[in-house]
């Protein structure tokens, strides 16, 4: 693998990472400093971090069901990409996202 395009990709995630941060950083003082009902900034700021954890939590299932398409790969001895090869990684993909989304839907 060549890691001489590695780097500046990782560059650019880190950057457009870091200016992600400094907007939500820049409204949530905007929505302080707005002067609006103190229910409202909280209410606003515990459905951010609920959607925070579910998100963390939907790429968690995600990542998992991913890996266990890989496995199925590895287990069966394909080695050249086919139709069936990306159908385990979409499927596990689907799977992954459907099951996010139930235990999503349970836990709020």
């Amino acid at each position: 693998m060549n890691f001489g395009i590695l780097i500046p990709i990782s560059l650019f995630v880190c950057i457009t990472y870091a200016i992600k941060v400094c907007v939500d950083a820049m409204v949530r003082r905007h929505m302080v400093n707005a002067g609006g009902s103190e229910e409202l900034v909280n209410s606003l700021l515990r459905d951010e971090e609920l959607r925070r954890r579910h998100s963390s939590l939907r790429w968690g299932i995600v990542m998992l069901s991913v890996a266990l398409g890989f496995g199925l790969i590895q287990w069966f001895g394909w080695q050249e990409v086919t139709p069936g090869m990306v159908a385990v990684l979409a499927g596990a993909t689907g799977l992954g996202n459907l099951a996010s989304f139930a235990i999503s839907r349970k836990l709020g």
